[in-house]
């Protein structure tokens, strides 16, 4: 939260101690960003394929040699457990590593022609704004990023108001490996001043969009003001669906990970749990003690599964969606004192429920039944949004046609893996739009060019 019309304050949300201050940037100075980044965008296009991989390999390397501290400031700015921070710090590094590796398979195609030749091309787009969000600062950020340097473009990576510590440090880094001056510009600021800056400049030729669906909207629409493309990956509601005859015993042990991950604040956290009429009881019984196991406490220390949440305001919006008087199923324990701390939370509740309609973004989880395949695909597509989600059960062909049937981007069988930076991700209906991560990722940051040479011969 802003303090002031030039600085950032950065809060540790377990302490709500001032860690540090960001300066932040006014429309003028992402003016003369954008105005470098174009020019060192042009240099860095012309490099070979090879050598630009070889920089990205080098930027990884140094992300490699950082994660302690990377993760570090991650726990730090946005009180992610060490654990978890470490692991998208590596994150980061993996997916540099990867996008290198696309810089020399980002391969046109020769399509057959009477008279001539005719081949395809991928230009880089140009300068890219990639505006990140505070949940998964690193590796989110580094989803826009690293595809889209690998593809010949340079980019401009606004950061969360909460959370711009990871990002300057991974700039500063790219620096050091040698990547071209200009070409990885970090942009603190505030989503309506820089964000919107960003959003609207004409040398600005792609906008990555992690955040809240209404957001996404007005980007999307001043986005269409220019014709200018986007990626927009937005909120989730995910269910994860219980059949009788699943593994019971493995489906509550995974079941609070998928939702207390993060604290909750992850748009692919399975909030709306569906279970089943004739094992609902049963596996209400297995899911407390898997739920209660879910510690909450400091993240600098290894046995904590669950850090506080990013701040005040959203503490309060969590607390919004379970009213004092609300028939909490399952209730964990927080910290008490200094911190945006919140308990564990599963109610049992009805479709119609705020909480089992809206994104509420913190650890709490509504549980239903539901009677047979039908009703639980019902259920399921009850949302406004579509990004992921699981189910469980032993019948492979259930598996499949319930997958097929749930409009979702994302979808795990007797799991709660969503994301692997080597597969596509993204969201059906309100979930956003486009897909980032896997091997189609560089193509998205490129234009395709058509080419025919005559092979005819002149008279």
């Amino acid at each position: 939260m802003s303090h002031g019309l030039h600085e950032l304050n950065i809060l540790n949300p377990a302490t709500e101690e001032v860690v540090a201050t960001v300066p932040t940037t006014s429309p003028a100075e992402v003016d003369a960003a954008v105005r470098r980044a174009a020019a060192a965008q042009e240099a860095w296009a012309a490099v070979a394929p090879g050598d630009r991989a070889r920089l990205l390999r080098r930027f990884a390397d140094a992300v490699d040699a950082q994660i302690p501290q990377l993760a570090e400031l991650e726990l730090t700015e946005a009180g992610h457990p060490l654990g978890n921070a470490e692991w998208e710090a590596g994150n980061v590094r993996d997916l540099l590593h990867y996008a290198a590796g696309g810089a020399e398979r980002l391969t046109g195609t020769q399509i057959p022609v009477a008279g001539g030749l005719n081949i395809t091309v991928q230009e880089p787009l140009g300068v890219v704004a990639v505006i990140a969000p505070w949940n998964f600062p690193m590796p989110i950020a580094a989803w826009g990023t690293a595809p889209a340097l690998a593809a010949g473009n340079a980019v401009l990576l606004k950061p969360a108001e909460t959370t711009p510590l990871t990002a300057l440090r991974l700039a500063a880094l790219a620096l050091e490996a040698g990547l071209p001056e200009g070409l990885f510009q970090v942009l603190p600021g505030e989503g309506p001043v820089t964000g919107t800056a960003l959003v609207d400049h004409p040398g600005v030729a792609k906008v990555v969009f992690t955040g809240s669906t209404a957001t996404g909207r007005q980007i999307a629409a001043r986005c269409a003001e220019q014709t200018k493309r986007l990626t927009l990956e937005l909120g989730g509601k995910s269910p994860n669906i219980v059949f009788a005859d699943a593994d019971l015993e493995a489906a509550a042990a995974a079941a609070p990970g998928s939702f207390l991950d993060n604290t909750g604040q992850d748009c692919c956290a399975r909030s709306r749990i569906l279970v089943q009429r004739s094992v609902y009881d049963r596996f209400m019984e297995l899911l407390e003690p898997a739920v209660l196991a879910f510690t909450a406490g400091d993240p600098a220390d290894p046995a904590t599964r669950m850090g506080p949440l990013i701040s005040a305001a959203q503490r309060e919006r969590v607390r919004s969606y379970v009213p004092e008087d609300a028939p909490a199923a399952i209730r964990g324990e927080a910290p008490a004192g200094k911190g945006f701390w919140y308990p564990a939370t599963v109610l049992e509740g009805r479709p119609e429920d705020r909480s089992a309609v809206e994104e509420i973004f913190g650890p709490v989880a509504v549980v239903m039944p539901f009677d047979d395949e039908a009703d639980a695909v019902r259920l399921a597509n009850a949302t406004d949004y579509g990004l992921s989600g699981s189910l469980w059960t032993r019948d492979v062909g259930r598996a499949l046609r319930v997958s097929r049937a749930v409009a979702a981007g994302n979808l795990s069988v007797n799991s709660h893996s969503s994301v692997r930076y080597w597969t596509p991700f993204g969201g059906f209906k309100q979930s956003g739009l486009g897909r980032e991560l896997g091997p189609d990722a560089l193509r998205t940051f490129t234009e395709t060019k058509n080419i025919f040479i005559s092979t005819e011969e002149s008279s």
